[in-house]
């Protein structure tokens, strides 16, 4: 510390000291830092309110508090320099002040902490301080009832800029500031606890309504299936059999086209259970093949749009189901119920790696009647329970947006 460097470090200190002390005081400016620190609520925030009292005490590049967080973890806040310390936490064994938080020394000071091996070890969280080329450094820690609860750092870019006179003040600074930060990062985080508790609830609520939602509409689907298999297939073969068993004689012709036509209908039964398109051909064919079943003869021009190559078929087979699904119920309001003389199904990608299929049509759309019994809630139960964003708008018809990760599992 007798170094010319050092010297003139010292110069550099004395006079932001000469001026605390002539003008404000230290007493005057802890006392100014207390009542600062009342009037908030947020640690950032607080770190910011002081940090210019504390530059009037020691001066400083950077400075920050390092706090424990979870067991194994810290997090840290600063003032005077951004760096990656305050963006995310840090494990307690890779911090460079692990010596301080696991109670193994009772100060840390450092003429240069770019070659200090407390500081730069293998594996140490060390890019600041390279980086922005923190020499000088004092860190000091915050206790709570004796223990410690995390640290407080200051870092000049001067090299040995700082000495035990420093040191000592900083610990004054932290003996104040350990209860303040201590209780902003308790309330921080019972803060977090409850809103991470009111997210599972309404997470878990939205479940269970869902798979509430789906049951019945399973059921409905059952009864519909049953209903079809009785008023169409179940007639056409009784039909048939009363044909085969009846007195007058048997056209071959006929009874062959008859039972093609059910074997034709049940079969479009069946694709409607189970797609088999889908796991076979893909989601684009399986969703060209219901748009020309839905509309049957009708003239109704139909088509399918896919830009992103395939991207539905990428999705895990939960996903891909539902957004099928939901595809399927959107074609068939459409076809059933608007009047449309066009249905178009387009599939694009968005920013952000997200998939976007849309079902449009330019049929009469979607009046003021429609409510939450209507075949649209299936549409918004099947896309909850995959995480996917619903929209239906009356655009000129309809139109139905389904967007959802195009990684979703």
């Amino acid at each position: 510390m007798n170094s010319p460097q050092a010297a003139r470090a010292a110069q550099g200190r004395s006079a932001p000291v000469a001026q605390a002390a002539a003008g404000l005081g230290r007493q005057t400016v802890f006392d100014a830092i207390s009542a600062r620190l009342s009037e908030e609520v947020e640690i950032s925030a607080a770190l910011a309110a002081i940090a210019p009292l504390i530059a009037e005490v020691i001066p400083f590049t950077h400075a920050d508090i390092c706090l424990h967080d979870s067991p194994g973890w810290v997090v840290s806040y600063e003032a005077g320099i951004e760096t990656r310390w305050s963006h995310r936490r840090t494990r307690v064994h890779y911090s460079p002040v692990r010596d301080l938080l696991q109670g193994r020394c009772e100060l840390m000071i450092s003429a240069n902490a770019m070659e200090d091996p407390r500081y730069t070890f293998p594996g140490a969280c060390c890019e600041p301080i390279l980086n922005h080329r923190l020499r000088a450094r004092i860190n000091v820690p915050l206790r709570v009832m004796g223990k410690v609860t995390g640290t407080l750092n200051i870092s000049h870019e001067t090299e040995g800029f700082y000495d035990k006179g420093d040191a000592a003040r900083l610990q004054h600074l932290g003996n104040l500031l350990a209860p303040w930060f201590h209780a902003l990062h308790a309330a921080r985080k019972a803060q977090q606890a409850a809103h991470f508790r009111a997210a599972a609830r309404d997470e878990a609520e939205g479940l269970r309504q869902g798979a509430l939602e789906l049951t019945q509409t399973l059921e409905q689907e059952r009864q519909r299936i049953g209903m079809d298999l009785h008023d169409q297939t179940l007639a056409d073969l009784t039909r048939i059999l009363r044909d085969l068993t009846g007195d007058a004689p048997l056209d071959r012709d006929l009874l062959a086209e008859r039972v093609t036509d059910t074997i034709d209908d049940l079969r479009a039964l069946i694709d409607t259970a189970v797609p088999t398109l889908l796991d076979l051909f893909g989601y684009a064919h399986a969703v060209r093949v219901h748009l020309e079943r839905a509309v049957g003869a009708e003239p109704v021009e139909v088509d399918v749009e896919d830009e992103t190559d395939g991207a539905p078929d990428r999705l895990g087979s939960t996903a891909r189901t539902a957004l099928f699904r939901i595809t399927q119920e959107a074609i068939n309001n459409a076809a059933r119920h608007s009047g449309a003389r066009r249905i178009l199904v387009s599939v694009s990608s968005e920013p952000a790696r997200r998939l976007r299929v849309t079902i449009s049509d330019d049929g009469r759309g979607i009046g003021p009647e429609v409510g939450r019994r209507s075949g649209l809630s299936h549409l918004r139960t099947r896309a909850q329970l995959i995480g996917a964003d619903l929209e239906i708008v009356a655009d000129r018809g309809t139109r139905v947006t389904v967007t959802l990760p195009e990684n979703e599992e």
